[in-house]
């Protein structure tokens, strides 16, 4: 089983009713994955993730979770799996280190020789006896992640783990996921913040109305994005002559006294040559990429859903 791959789903299917919230997902988690599974809020991806856990039954389709379905087999499908759905939930007038003691006692023994290890791992050693009811949201999403770690796990689910965080505590969790991949735990990131995962994940799926409409490599996703170039000029409509009369330079259109267009770097190159010949000063040449949020954007036209408020509310952590 240890050879399977982490995460493998095959057309999974969620139905509320009329309403279709996950429609014939497939997922596939390599070891050593980042994996960014992106969507608009209410795109489904948190049923998909309860589905994968086991915590709901899917209508069709089904998942495995290193080769073993968590419907059939049980509590031994989440053997050296961990994380937390929606948001992790501790007893408040306990205190961190307590909370984890407690959740070490359901666990294998050597969970609590770990306790003070992962309270390093996440910073909250100099704050492990304070009760969790005065911590912040980012130290709770750190202690939920704490209490993950304990059963050293080979696979760490996430959902949205930097919903409500200030722009600190939303760079000390990338730091977090950062250093947990880099121990080799395979990561499954639920999130709709695109900035955050063009920074962490080498492979993501995209879903919309609970349809999955890009899995792969996020670098490939990436080169299909249009590229352009920026021009600043001392005498735009000069370049635009010179532009449009260049081999290799297309879509030229002056925009607010700059120039924009397409060109491969042969051909870019070239034109540089020909605008110093026809002496026209350039004071700008910048290369533009569209970013992950521009390609997400256009591939699911801007638009959300409501496709997980039909579904359970409750918050689970596993």
């Amino acid at each position: 089983m240890t050879d399977s791959r982490p995460v493998a789903a095959r057309g999974l299917v969620k139905r509320y009713g009329a309403l279709v919230a996950v429609d014939h997902v497939d997922l596939t988690v390599e070891k050593g994955d980042v994996f960014g599974y992106l969507g608009p809020n209410g795109a489904g991806k948190t049923t998909s993730l309860r589905m994968l856990l086991g915590l709901i039954r899917p209508t069709e389709g089904s998942a495995q979770l290193f080769g073993r379905d968590p419907l059939e087999d049980g509590a031994k499908a989440l053997d050296g799996v961990a994380g937390f759905v929606e948001g992790p939930r501790f007893y408040p007038y306990l205190s961190g280190m307590r909370n984890l003691k407690l959740l070490s006692d359901y666990d294998e023994p050597v969970s609590r020789s770990r306790i003070e290890e992962v309270l390093e791992l996440v910073e909250l050693r100099d704050r492990a006896k304070d009760k969790v009811g005065g911590y912040s949201h980012g130290m709770r999403q750190r202690l939920g992640i704490a209490a993950a770690l304990l059963r050293q796990p080979r696979l760490l689910l996430l959902d949205e783990p930097t919903t409500g965080l200030d722009p600190a505590g939303m760079r000390d969790m990338r730091d977090l996921v950062r250093r947990l991949a880099a121990e080799g735990i395979t990561i499954m990131l639920s999130s709709h913040l695109l900035y955050e995962v063009e920074e962490l994940c080498n492979r993501v799926a995209i879903v919309r109305k609970g349809r999955v409409i890009y899995e792969g490599q996020l670098r490939d996703l990436l080169d299909t994005a249009a590229s352009g170039y920026r021009l600043r000029v001392l005498e735009p409509e000069r370049a635009r002559v010179v532009l449009l009369a260049q081999n290799g330079i297309d879509d030229v259109r002056l925009d607010d006294q700059e120039l924009r267009f397409t060109g491969e770097e042969q051909a870019v190159a070239a034109l540089s040559v020909a605008l110093g010949k026809a002496g026209i000063g350039v004071t700008a040449l910048v290369p533009e990429t569209q970013s992950l949020e521009e390609l997400f954007l256009g591939m699911t036209g801007g638009e959300s859903s409501d496709h997980d408020r039909a579904a359970e509310s409750s918050e689970v952590a596993v």
